[in-house]
């Protein structure tokens, strides 16, 4: 099965707050830009994915991802993650109304896109279902077949929010790339220690990271 990925990604300026305690505010906009340039470049190279549409009103982050391939999809509704994704969805199937469809983070920047194939085929054997996170705590991607709506419930325990809608939770082991999506400096630690694409690789090296 070839898959649709949609990838939500707010305004630069806003992204990232929590990484306050490892880069500045001159700084984060560049980090979260990377993280996303990685993610949708890995992503794009992974056997399993037809195409992918980021959602977006960020006019850098538009510019510099559809450079990449990406299908940009503004926000419209401008209501939050969920809606993004939604509307995101909508999108792609008025396109295409045959598609599978994951939402994808846009801040997976060690994702390995063999990691990522395994995890979509995975996926491909349920209605819908998810992964969650290196913390076990939240979500890092939703998948929906064929003529089953996405249904996204990003945000606070989504694990166990994706879990209570129906989805099904993939229990896999070898897949950290796909699960190590980055919030604070932990997370980017993290991350580092898996290997970063290469933009992140650059946008890091300004940064002094204690236990890099």
């Amino acid at each position: 099965m070839q898959w649709t990925l949609v990838i939500p990604l707010k305004p630069l300026a806003l992204a990232k707050s929590r990484l306050a305690d490892t880069a500045t505010d001159g700084l984060r906009p560049g980090l979260a830009l990377a993280f996303a340039e990685d993610t949708v470049a890995a992503a794009l190279a992974s056997p399993a994915v037809r195409d992918v549409a980021v959602v977006t009103d960020d006019a850098l982050a538009a510019r510099t991802l559809a450079g990449l391939g990406a299908r940009i999809v503004p926000d419209e509704p401008r209501a939050g993650l969920n809606a993004a994704l939604t509307h995101g969805a909508a999108a792609v199937r008025a396109i295409r109304p045959g598609s599978a469809l994951a939402a994808l983070n846009a801040d997976l920047p060690a994702l390995r896109p063999p990691e990522l194939a395994r995890v979509l085929d995975a996926a491909a054997e349920f209605p819908r279902a998810f992964l969650p996170d290196a913390a076990a705590v939240g979500t890092t991607l939703l998948t929906a077949a064929p003529g089953r709506a996405l249904d996204p419930a990003f945000g606070t325990d989504s694990r166990a929010r994706h879990r209570a809608s129906g989805a099904e939770e993939l229990r896999l082991d070898a897949v950290d790339s796909v699960r190590q999506d980055v919030d604070t400096g932990e997370d980017l630690r993290a991350a580092l220690l898996l290997g970063v694409g290469p933009r992140t690789a650059a946008a890091t090296a300004r940064l002094l990271i204690p236990g890099q």
